[in-house]
């Protein structure tokens, strides 16, 4: 069965058989990658050799590439660019990508570049890419981290080839597209190393807003509900709490997902350094943390409560 057949979806997933995107995934994870030039050069047979290399559960990664030409009866000036379509695969993993030699909507980047936190060398090159590549879950692995760890691994077969940045607009946020290349701090393990990345790196977002008449630096997560998770938000003193608010909300996001546990609003939580927050929902009068997404606001217990809060049976002295 031909390639594009295959790219929508069409035709009867077989043991050995060539990929077929899943057709019926719904509003599936996607990463936008920007490279510096265009046209892209985009070679299979490289990406392909790449991904094999990169981790042992890929030793068998195919990548099948097709350029789709612009249309000929299009009149516009100047004409729409030329397409690349294709499927990279390896066992229940299957990701569409689609090229294209023109830049990505500014909005785009402005959503997900200026937050980032990374080399502004490197966002400026961002902003003044010339093509972009988007990649999508097409696969039959229902666990979102899976999916993201799959996007993630494809994303670092087209650092090869000169990608800059990876986007997750979803997020919120993007990072240089290296940083999922393997590293010796991996251990021979990078898919491994990709699953135990913070969710808030970079498969969930993690910005910072300075509001007008709002005192301090509000911080928040954005992508969480992928996971089946509620965005957090803090008011912080300043932009020097951004590490220690990334590592709270962090480790915040995996207790939920290794414990088994949910929030609720006015459920109270005790931090490492002794801090004591309490959760609450969203206000109508924050439009800047406005979203069809559950989120909760950490806010400061008040003294007269803290002597009097007790930690619950197993927490241990909060989620740091």
């Amino acid at each position: 069965m031909e390639l594009r057949e295959r790219f929508f979806g069409r035709g009867e997933r077989r043991q050995g058989g060539p990929p077929i995107a899943n057709p019926l995934l719904v509003d599936p994870p996607a990463v936008g990658v920007l490279f510096a030039s265009a046209p892209l050069s985009l070679p299979a047979e490289s990406i392909q050799a790449t991904l094999r290399e990169y981790h042992r559960d890929l030793a068998e990664a195919t990548v099948e590439l097709t350029e789709v030409p612009a249309p000929a009866d299009v009149q516009q000036i100047p004409a729409p660019p030329s397409a690349i379509i294709g499927l990279l695969a390896w066992g229940a993993h299957v990701v569409k990508l689609v090229g294209f030699n023109a830049p990505m909507p500014v909005s785009v980047l402005d959503s997900c570049i200026a937050p980032a936190h990374y080399a502004p060398e490197l966002k400026q090159q961002a902003y003044q890419h010339a093509a972009h590549v988007l990649l999508y879950y097409a696969g039959y692995d229902a666990d979102p981290l899976e999916q993201y760890v799959a996007l993630a691994a494809a994303t670092a077969a087209l650092a090869r080839c000169g990608a800059l940045v990876a986007l997750n607009e979803q997020a919120h946020t993007s990072v240089p597209a290296a940083v999922f290349l393997p590293h010796e701090e991996d251990n021979g393990d990078t898919l491994q190393a990709l699953r135990a990345l913070p969710l808030p790196f970079f498969f969930a977002g993690f910005v910072k807003l300075e509001v007008a008449g709002e005192e301090g630096v509000w911080m928040r997560t954005y992508g969480c509900h992928t996971f089946g998770l509620p965005d957090l938000a803090i008011r912080a003193e300043g932009h020097h709490r951004g590490s220690a608010v990334f590592t709270l909300f962090s480790n915040m996001l995996d207790y939920l997902r290794f414990e088994g546990q949910t929030f609720a609003a006015g459920d109270t939580i005790g931090t490492s350094d002794g801090e004591y927050l309490r959760l609450r929902v969203r206000q109508s009068t924050e439009w800047f943390l406005e979203g069809n997404e559950p989120l909760f606001v950490l806010e400061p217990l008040p003294p007269e409560e803290r002597a009097l809060w007790v930690p619950p049976t197993g927490q241990q002295g909060g989620t740091e």
